[in-house]
């Protein structure tokens, strides 16, 4: 049995007029919301708000930490090793026209109840989540949340991991 390694991930919820902001990869994969891998010495509430620029040009003008989320445990790329994404799911205000960018952002695109857009199993999970908290939320603090990485996981080699659940 091999060891699970974590990845310390950041996650954005961008809500728009048009729904809640997806990205996507190639053709042929699943819609997932903004985010990725925190850089060694980044919080994963940084890393959230650095991807959503990278992967849409979004700027983020306030932010708040809403909840944590792990992921299912899935195998590495190469397969040597089994992960699990440990999120930290932020609620983000964001200011410009959302556009594709960056390798792992082509396509972008947006959820609503009812739509028929194909997302991964962790997103719908982390947005399912999303809205429970909506219905309870406080009113939105207009000022960026710093976040402390409390938790000590072993982190896996970003190049080992994809934003994709394999079982797709």
């Amino acid at each position: 049995m091999s060891v699970v390694r974590y990845r310390r991930r950041g996650t954005a919820i961008v809500e728009t007029e048009r729904g809640i902001l997806l990205t996507a990869g190639r053709p042929g994969k699943p819609f997932i919301l903004p985010g990725g891998g925190a850089k060694r010495g980044e919080s994963r509430f940084m890393a959230a708000l650095r991807e959503l620029t990278e992967e849409t040009g979004l700027l983020t003008y306030a932010a708040e930490i809403i909840f944590k989320h792990k992921g299912k445990i899935r195998p590495t790329i190469s397969g040597r090793h089994k992960f699990q994404d440990h999120h930290t799911v932020c609620f983000v205000k964001a200011s410009g026209i959302p556009r594709p960018g960056g390798e792992d952002a082509k396509r972008i695109s947006y959820y609503y109840p009812g739509c028929n857009v194909w997302i991964s199993n962790t997103t719908k999970e982390i947005i399912e989540r999303y809205y429970e908290w909506k219905k309870k939320k406080q009113p939105f603090e207009e000022s960026l949340t710093i976040e402390e990485d409390d938790d000590r996981v072993e982190d896996v080699a970003e190049d080992e991991v994809g934003d994709y659940e394999s079982d797709e």
